[in-house]
């Protein structure tokens, strides 16, 4: 006796078919946190403005699809970002959600002490400060040195550490920057360290126009935790200009690095370095860490969802791998 097979039900998700298939390496971390980013640096390169309302809503998205590090937005000059010139309005709308997801953080950039007071007064639980291992790059971006950004940054980690809350230092063109080419790991690794000296809890080392290799990646680290910095306080960041994303973060994995920034969809990029595109994509890296069976938090169907969703805010389909995968090209 033949059946017919039934055409009406619906066909079954690689998710619902339990891909990706976890194979666990024991030399890698069993838990990464991820430090989402797509509300913050993502958004900020977008040529037009996105809707408060929006933001909020991406927010809350990525938040109730496990995500419990989800940078909000940045107090920086609205001359500088336009983009996130709506932090203030932002803030409140995201006070609930704390009580929502118990232990979700809402980090915020703060580029100088005026930043600072800004986050403080709407009750920000922790701030970053964004510096750049390059004086051309500190020079456009900051216009200033490299190091008398620093000195700009060291009150903002100071007074922010005696209000309890916590800093953590960005370091930018970690791996090459556009008009200075290759950058010397001890120049990296001597601004990493005046970062955290002067008080910033942990240390995200950015690859920020995605040049970075997996040799690359190793030497860094090593030649961090040689001078003594504890691999638990340092965090990675990776741009996929070539495609290079998922291996360097493989290689900071193998190194001890537990948290890895990414971004919802692949938003993003830089807007003082036209060669930056956009970030790691928050999907890419889950179906990645969910496959070496590494333990996340994150709902992978949610998360795609998510930037499917964003993706449609935008007016435009996602460049995540992952996400058009599972939900169509033109998601």
């Amino acid at each position: 006796m033949t059946t017919t097979p039934d055409r009406t039900a619906p066909e079954p998700t690689v998710l619902d078919l339990g891909l990706p298939d976890p194979v666990r390496d024991p030399d890698l971390p069993a838990r990464v946190r991820i430090h989402e980013v797509g509300a913050r640096d993502g958004l900020q390169n977008e040529g037009t403005l996105v809707p408060v309302d929006v933001k909020a809503e991406f927010i809350a998205r990525l938040a109730a699809a496990g995500l419990r590090t989800v940078e909000a937005t940045s107090f920086v000059h609205p001359k500088w970002v336009p983009q996130l010139a709506d932090a203030e309005e932002l803030m409140p709308r995201l006070a609930d959600l704390p009580g929502r997801h118990p232990g979700l953080r809402l980090p915020v950039l703060v580029p100088n002490e005026r930043g600072l007071d800004r986050a403080l007064a709407h009750h920000a639980g922790e701030v970053a400060v964004f510096a750049s291992a390059t004086e051309t790059f500190a020079r456009r971006n900051l216009n200033r040195s490299a190091d008398e950004a620093m000195a700009m940054f060291r009150p903002v980690v100071e007074r922010a550490t005696a209000a309890g809350v916590p800093v953590r230092g960005y370091l930018s063109m970690c791996f090459g920057d556009p008009w200075e080419g290759p950058v010397p790991i001890a120049q990296v690794v001597r601004h990493g360290l005046a970062l955290l000296e002067m008080g910033c809890a942990e240390l995200s080392l950015g690859d920020t126009i995605g040049v970075a290799t997996p040799g690359q990646v190793k030497a860094l680290l090593d030649e961090f935790t040689r001078t003594g910095v504890p691999i638990d306080r340092i965090a990675v960041h990776f741009h996929d200009t070539y495609g290079q994303a998922l291996s360097n973060t493989l290689a900071a994995l193998r190194s001890g690095v537990t948290v890895v920034d990414a971004s919802a969809g692949g938003l993003g990029g830089c807007p003082y370095a036209k060669s930056a595109t956009g970030n790691l994509a928050t999907e890419d890296l889950v179906w990645m860490l969910h496959g070496l069976g590494i333990e996340t938090g994150v709902d992978l169907a949610a998360l795609a969802e998510t930037s499917g969703w964003m993706a449609r805010q935008l007016g435009r389909p996602s460049p995540s791998r992952t996400v058009r995968a599972l939900l169509g090209p033109t998601a």
